[in-house]
């Protein structure tokens, strides 16, 4: 039995000079009299804990503090629930209660009887003192409690009823039903999980007067841009179904049901049939998992001892090895007291340690496991001076534990002409003693090398992952200087430095003859030596225009920094994102703003750069003799390569559209088209299909597809709510995104938008404190989540440069297993 009594400081009573105003913003309804909080507490009931039983009960209240005749909406949700408990497996039916007779919450017996209460209620101050200090004794006791959209409207001067609920109306929300979308984030818990992922539907929507999410564990979105929200709008996080477990019991809300054809819904009737079968106790749910609070992020490094990267290097990736190890490079910057050398004339030049760090979760230490001699530390400065090649990627053999071997995607210094400013990159396997956590320097196998050039920066690219076939991708960047084309397509052939084009992305990128700007897929083999999977873009024997005109190693061309990548082994689909360019606004002469991209590759594909970007929006063609003057528009389904710097294919693969594109201006901007299919790019015109985001400063950083592992005993592993969701992230963090994403299987290899977002911010922590300059982020074998964090400067390590760990705290699914109503489900 449990026996309590009202504590006085979760109610609030608004003193009555108030009462109007406050009123005004959360009920339709007339203000009620506002009272003082009672003193002693008012109830000493001894509820049943947990209340109701195996035969399972629902109570429908409906009591409202308008008078007249019931709602016609009332009626409509009294009879969908009746029918909803008659129907289903007979182990999860129940019998239905209605009653606008307030009086039952003061009375212990029948109040015990019931496992979940639903408030119909049109809203007002519908309880007194006494009958709500008997619901928070029933929700203390392990009760459920339903809310149906006007709800959120009642008992408008509880603090302890406000938490029940978990926002209030807006004193501004459309006045009439409309037809929007609800986006359906949660795959897992019964009231959502049957559901569209996309749900059109019409309803009264309400906006509310302080966001939730965050404190509440929100199911569903609405999607404002799918209807009119009125001056109260929330933006494009406007949840209106959640569910937290309050106080002892469970909460779940919905501001759905406004009006009586919602009801006749079946797909809304499964939306209130699973949030009753959580409530009532006959299933299990999760409502913990986007709840901020249930996360906790912890620094893993220390910052360097002073003119030493002991702990950290200029963080550039990180990889967990089976055994919970992390390992993480530095791309060679130095420690700011170390010297930078600039000077061509010196044999020194760009020289620096690329640093490999491993860090073990059981004694909690740093072990600097090796680094390489790289070209990759000229400091900062204008194109000519500075450099992002160096120690770039790291990856692990599928059978590191066996086998030790460690991947690594770097340009040694000692392969650099300086006469001519052209380096070697190259990708090589090294052999880790796994007892010192020391890499044998002298056991490299170089798998695959190809030249760039270094006279001017930038755009390396870096990342590296498997698939669950063993094939290895490798991501390129352009080897293309930021200049020379004012920010917009990088096609300039003139600059050059004896005789290799520095500026022209169709030397690189858009060549199917060379290997930057691309991602790579090959299958090492056990020798050190590769060969190529079937399915890649070229097999590098065409004949076409002369043959000799491809490489067997490109999986996807036409992209620009893709500096992190990731494979989906479930799947073995392929998900990466690049650095657009640097125009900050579209240009009606030469075509899109800078556009980061990320994209889901399903297939061997080009992804447009620098000819396309976005949903393959065309840049203006440029060419000698004079770069100066626009040209036609590219064609992005019939893509042309005629650069004087070209040694491939003319003809190439047909652009396919990316996912996620974003600007200074905002999420995916498109524009209306003429009869060509060119976009106007007026910005005046541009519409912004993903609200979510935006850039400004911007440099996308691809993350994970987080899996849940059922059978890990894991207690840090994030919950299975975020199985399938798709972590993408900017390096900085301000406007950009931080979001883990849905997308539709049906569509997103083509380029299909996003179906579903929601922030990460609160979870993956952002500011300077925080994870502010987010550089890598993977999913750990504990199911924690590791994050890099660049720091604060460029081209070093810092005292923020570190590595952190995210984990979660929440606990498991509730009810507890011995409390569900008829045994374990």
């Amino acid at each position: 039995m449990h026996l309590r009594g009202l504590s006085t400081r979760r109610r609030t009573w608004v003193a009555g000079v108030a009462a109007g105003a406050v009123a005004a913003g959360l009920m339709s309804a007339p203000a009620a009299t506002a009272r003082p909080a009672p003193d002693p507490p008012l109830t000493t009931m001894s509820i049943k804990s947990p209340p109701g039983g195996a035969n399972v009960r629902v109570l429908i209240f409906y009591g409202s503090a308008a008078a007249g005749e019931e709602s016609p909406v009332v009626n409509a949700g009294i009879e969908a629930i009746e029918k909803i408990g008659l129907s289903g497996p007979s182990g999860q039916r129940f019998a239905v209660t209605a009653t606008k007779d307030a009086s039952v919450f003061t009375d212990e017996t029948k109040l015990s009887r019931f496992n979940a209460v639903v408030f119909l209620t049109g809203g007002g101050d519908v309880l007194d003192p006494e009958q709500e200090a008997g619901l928070e004794a029933y929700m203390e006791a392990g009760g459920g409690f339903v809310g149906v959209h006007d709800a959120a409207r009642a008992e408008p001067y509880s603090d302890w009823f406000t938490g029940l609920i978990g926002a209030r109306p807006a004193s501004a929300s459309p006045a009439t039903a409309q037809r929007a979308v609800v986006e359906v984030g949660d795959r897992r818990h019964p009231a959502t999980k049957e559901l569209p992922v996309q749900w059109k539907r019409p309803d009264k929507w309400l906006n509310w007067a302080k966001n939730p999410s965050g404190e509440v564990h929100t199911v569903a979105r609405v999607r404002e841009s799918s209807y009119q929200p009125g001056t109260g709008a929330n933006g494009w996080d406007h949840p209106v179904s959640w569910c937290r477990d309050y106080d002892g019991g469970r909460s779940f809300y919905t501001g759905m049901g406004g009006t009586v054809s919602s009801y006749d819904e079946t797909d809304f009737r499964s939306h209130l049939r699973g949030a009753l079968l959580w409530t009532t106790r006959l299933v299990q749910a999760d409502c913990k998992a986007t709840i901020t609070g249930n996360y906790k992020a912890e620094r893993l490094t220390q910052p360097n001892q002073p003119g030493q990267n002991d702990q950290i290097g200029e963080p550039h990736g990180l990889v967990t090895a089976p055994d919970g190890r992390v390992f993480s490079i530095g791309r060679g910057g130095a420690d700011s007291s170390q010297p930078v050398i600039t000077d061509w004339n010196n044999p020194d030049v760009g020289k620096g340690k690329g640093e490999i760090h491993v860090y073990d979760p059981k004694t909690k230490k740093v072990t600097l496991a090796g680094a390489l001699t790289v070209f990759g530390n000229k400091g900062g400065g204008d194109e000519l001076t500075k450099v992002e090649e160096g120690l770039l990627g790291i990856e692990l053999d599928p059978r590191f534990e066996d086998n030790g071997w460690v991947y690594l995607h770097y340009t040694p210094h000692a392969r650099i002409d300086r006469d001519k400013r052209m380096a070697e990159r190259r990708v090589s396997r090294f052999t880790l003693d796994r007892a010192t956590n020391k890499l044998d320097l002298g056991s490299e196998k170089v798998l695959l090398k190809w030249p760039v050039q270094i006279h001017s920066c930038c755009h390396a690219g870096g990342g590296m992952a498997w698939d669950s076939k063993g094939n290895l991708y490798i991501a390129t960047g352009d080897n293309n200087s930021s200049g020379f084309s004012g920010g917009y397509s990088g096609n300039n052939p003139e600059p050059n430095y004896k005789g290799v084009s520095f500026a022209d992305a169709r030397r690189t990128a858009g060549n199917t003859n060379n290997l930057n700007g691309k991602i790579l897929r090959i299958h090492p083999e056990p020798d050190g030596t590769y060969t190529l999977p079937e399915g890649n873009l070229f097999t590098g024997e065409e004949t076409a225009e002369g043959g000799g005109k491809t490489r067997g190693e490109i999986y996807v061309m036409g992209v620009r920094n893709p500096a992190r990548i990731s494979v989906d082994q479930q799947t073995d689909i392929l998900y990466a994102g690049w650095v657009g360019p640097d125009a900050g606004a579209p240009s009606t002469t030469w075509g899109p703003a800078k556009y980061d991209t990320f994209a889901v590759i399903t297939k061997a594909s080009n992804r447009g750069w620098p000819y396309c970007m976005g949903n393959k929006q065309p840049y203006r063609d440029r060419n000698l003799p004079d770069p100066s003057k626009p040209l036609g528009w590219y064609d992005c389904d019939h893509p042309k390569n005629e650069s004087p710097n070209n040694d491939g294919l003319v003809n190439l693969p047909p652009v396919t559209g990316n996912n996620i594109w974003y600007s200074p201006q905002g999420g995916a901007p498109d524009f209306p088209r003429d009869a060509n299919g060119v976009p106007s790019y007026k910005q005046e015109e541009a519409t912004y299909a993903l609200p979510w985001l935006k850039g400004g400063g911007q440099a996308a950083m691809n993350g994970p597809v987080y899996r849940y592992d059922a059978d890990s005993s894991s207690a840090a592993r994030w919950p299975a709510y975020w199985d399938g969701k798709w972590f993408v992230g900017d390096f900085y963090d301000s406007d950009q995104p931080r979001n883990a994403v849905i997308t539709n299987p049906k569509n997103h290899g083509d380029g299909g938008l996003p179906v579903h977002s929601e922030s990460l911010k609160k979870i993956v922590p952002i500011g300077n404190d925080g994870i502010k300059n987010l550089m890598d982020w993977k999913f750990g074998p504990d199911g924690a989540l590791y994050v890099l964090d660049y720091g604060r400067g460029f081209f070093t390590s810092d005292a923020k440069s570190a590595l952190w760990r995210v984990t979660y705290t929440g606990g498991g699914p509730t009810p507890a297993a011995g409390q569900l109503a008829r045994g374990t489900q």
